[in-house]
């Protein structure tokens, strides 16, 4: 409870006399997360009003053309009128709605749609300006058609912002009235040709956002009901209140009241607001895009809605036998709000105890809760430190149902199961969370839900804690191992993408745009066609070997004998995965997963790619370095090294030492690297004790290396381009570096851009160099594609992937 001096005593008065209702004085204005939503959806719509406009150019011509010439046949005096009445108008019913508001002494709200008519006149004035005079040629024509008009109308901008901020839409005649001045003044403005098509469109966009931004920043009339609303609604329930005090609000939002009764009793009244509904909807609806179907949830759900689910999960659970405060009524508390009445238990959320109050007792107590629930198919969905509660007998308590599940299916059990392993791991540690578990659920459970210890599938404190400490999802999987170490799980994703995913597709479009006019001077039908054949065919065998070389690489590195034939199909499996990977993610996933199917255990099979990967790594850097002395004692003067090189290179040297320097920065790249190579060295003194490892995994680094150059090499002989081995070397190794190092699937965009100017600096005519890549990225790139499909999928049948 509050303080003294924050609570209000707000006064019920039934017929029976008067209750004291002890809570916060509720705020006059409140900002509602529904205007946020709005304001934010709108801006959303006008950048899409102005993408489509301008990649839509001739449509939008069309249409324009054919509003004017429909409105130019209409009659003068039809013309006219619509020209009076609607320009009148649209000045009267706002004025009119503000004098009927003013009577009823809602000034305020009047007050509000006039700072929103000034801003939108401001703010229309202005964009449309910048808009005509800044923005593309393109887009000046559409907004203006080449005539002396406004590009947004700064009459109708803030006749729609005035009506947006009053909230006109909720009045069904005075909306219709607005909607009709308002498309007889657009009538008008057409038939004068005083408007394009694109400049009413905006113009109505920018009134809307302008209208929603000054509604949730000054904010809106609280429409909350009182305390003393919601003592009514439960005298309607039957129940005889005498007291009543607001208690701290639940984990949604939603607000708390303590009653007490009549006979002595007690209730908690949880009051859900018609305008909490979308609170953290733009998170909810991240979540719900995000997800795979059976997951997710309804990012936004009425206020009835919302009322119904609650309900329906606290009925279902008391049948089922969980603990749970026993719900007595339900109603609804005027328009805004409705109220779900609950049994009072004296409890205290799990949250606020001490680590070490978690004795075995409390966790298998948890765990019987849970198994009740699951028993009758009820997932709750939401089980951390906040909703399970315990009692002065130490009893469990499962409260915050709302968020609950009837009738679920297995994932979403497995997700519960999850979830409050991850939990209780944060307080009393992997080995008693999994333990408590299966001493309760038992050790099948455990492992069915072991591939579901996913961060993004715990709730959102969970999943900071763990990824504060990013042993503890590890440490909890290794303690169902060994509970069962035979298991055989199967993966589940979770996720409909990761959000690399996207920032993959966003550079590869970027790349896309960058490359595309550069293509465009090249005809991709001669490159196939040009290129001198015996060449190709000696750049095709190159590429070929290099899966060869990949294969005797990952022999190296591993102590464990491995069939040289699925070593092979495991790299050209990789290529095929490369299409929807980083360059420098896909080989290291697949290559991890072929030795875990072998038979390796997942910590030597990380080891061993990690091993691979570091002494990768330091040959590439050698060999790097070896070729440029080489290429430098040449005498080849194009490949010196220009002041924006230099630039870069000093940049990036300054952020190496920034990164040294910040201690965060210095720890997050420290975890991460150890986190890279954790168990390499001991993997490596492995390898080095059989001097035919270390050959395999030498040679096999080298050749992988020199059968790239190779193949880049022939590329450029195939159009009859001269250039030192040593320099294309040079050009690979920097182009292949900056290459893993985008994030873009098989570093697209990156390697062409990067090998295309190297080749250039290095002598070869731009057309040459280009063809040369292109040709290049055919052999090594997407020729594989299939072949790696299907060998992917043969591995996968053969569940050796």
């Amino acid at each position: 409870m509050r303080g003294i001096k924050e609570q209000d005593i707000t006064l019920d008065t039934p017929g029976q006399g008067a209750v004291l209702v002890v809570e916060p004085l509720l705020p006059q204005r409140i900002r509602r997360p529904s205007d946020a939503l709005r304001f934010l959806l709108t801006l959303l719509a006008l950048a899409a009003v102005i993408l489509m406009a301008l990649a839509l150019q001739r449509t939008l011509n069309g249409l324009e053309t054919d509003v004017q010439a429909g409105t130019t046949r209409a009659p003068d005096v039809l013309s006219a009128a619509a020209g009076l009445l609607g320009g009148v108008s649209v000045l009267i019913v706002p004025v009119a709605f503000a004098v009927e508001r003013v009577f009823h002494r809602d000034g305020m709200r009047v007050t509000q749609g006039l700072i929103a008519a000034i801003l939108a006149l401001l703010v229309s004035y202005v964009l449309g300006e910048s808009l005509v005079h800044s923005g593309p040629a393109d887009l000046k024509q559409l907004l203006t058609g080449g005539r002396d008009v406004e590009p947004l109308n700064t009459v109708l901008t803030p006749a729609i912002a005035y009506a947006t901020a009053v909230r006109m839409g909720r009045r069904p005649n005075w909306r219709a009235l607005m909607w009709v001045a308002l498309a007889l003044d657009v009538f008008a403005l057409f038939t004068a040709t005083k408007v394009t098509a694109l400049g009413v469109i905006m113009t109505y966009v920018v009134g809307l956002a302008v209208g929603f931004g000054t509604l949730y920043g000054i904010g809106s009339a609280n429409t909350r009901p009182p305390g003393s609303a919601v003592l009514a609604a439960l005298r309607k329930l039957g129940f005889m209140p005498v007291s009543a005090r607001r208690v701290e609000d639940d984990s949604s939002g939603s607000r708390r009241y303590l009653v007490g009764l009549v006979d002595d009793r007690r209730i908690d009244v949880t009051v859900l607001d018609r305008d909490r509904q979308v609170a953290g909807v733009v998170y909810r609806l991240w979540r719900r895009f995000l997800l795979n179907n059976e997951t997710r949830r309804r990012a936004i759900r009425s206020l009835r809605a919302e009322l119904e689910r609650e309900a329906l999960m606290a009925y279902a659970a008391q049948a089922a036998g969980v603990r749970l405060p026993r719900l007595l009524g339900t109603s609804e508390v005027g328009t805004e709000a409705a109220l779900l009445a609950y049994e009072h238990v004296d409890t205290r959320p799990v949250s606020d105890l001490r680590d070490e109050d978690f004795d075995d007792e409390l966790l298998e107590r948890m765990w019987e809760q849970v198994r009740l629930l699951h028993a009758h198919r009820l997932a709750h969905r939401h089980l951390t430190g906040e909703s399970i509660h315990v009692d002065a007998e130490r009893n469990v308590y499962l409260v915050d149902a709302r968020s609950g599940e009837i009738a679920a299916g297995d994932l979403l059990l497995r997700l519960d199961i999850a979830q409050l392993l991850a939990y209780l791991g944060t307080r009393v540690g992997a080995e008693r969370s999994v333990r408590s578990a299966a001493k309760v659920l038992g050790e099948n459970t455990l492992a069915g839900a072991m591939p579901l210890l996913q961060r993004v599938a715990l709730s959102r404190d969970t999943r900071t804690a763990a990824r504060r400490d990013r042993r503890l999802l590890p440490a909890i999987r290794e303690q169902i191992i060994a509970l069962k170490p035979q298991v055989e799980v199967e993966e589940v994703r979770l996720e409909r993408f990761r959000p690399q995913t996207l920032v993959t597709i966003i550079l590869s479009v970027i790349a896309a745009y960058l490359l595309l006019p550069q293509l465009s001077k090249v005809n991709l039908v001669s490159v196939v066609t040009t290129a001198n054949w015996a060449w190709s065919g000696a750049a095709l065998a190159a590429a070929a070997l290099s899966y060869v070389a990949a294969a005797i690489l990952l022999r190296g590195f591993v102590p464990e004998p491995l069939p040289l034939g699925r070593t092979i199909l495991a790299q050209l499996a990789g290529s095929f995965v490369k299409l929807v990977a980083p360059a420098a993610v896909g080989g290291v996933a697949i290559n991890t997963r072929y030795l875990q199917k072998r038979g390796l255990p997942p910590g030597a099979a990380v080891a061993s790619v990690g091993a691979s990967q570091l002494v990768g790594l330091a040959m590439h850097i050698m060999m790097l370095l070896l070729f440029g002395y080489l290429t430098g004692t040449q005498a080849a003067p194009s490949l010196t090294p220009s002041r924006g090189l230099l630039m870069v290179l000093l940049g990036v040297a300054v952020l190496f030492l920034i990164i040294l320097a910040v201690r965060p920065l210095r720890r997050l790249v420290t975890s991460r690297v150890r986190a890279m190579f954790s168990g390499v060295i001991p993997r490596l003194l492995d390898v080095v004790q059989s001097p035919k490892k270390v050959f395999e995994a030498v040679g096999g680094t080298m050749l992988l290396t020199l059968s790239f150059v190779i193949c880049l090499e022939a590329c450029v002989q195939a159009f009859g381009g001269s250039a030192s081995f040593t320099a294309v070397a040079v050009v690979f190794l920097a182009g292949n570096a900056i290459g893993s190092a985008a994030p873009t699937p098989g570093g697209l965009g990156a390697v062409e851009a990067s090998l295309s100017l190297g080749l250039t600096v290095a002598g070869l005519p731009y057309t040459v160099a280009t063809s040369a890549v292109l040709l290049f990225r055919l052999m090594t790139f997407w020729l594989p594609v299939l072949p790696g499909w299907a060998s992917f999928a043969y591995l996968q049948r053969h569940n050796a992937l």
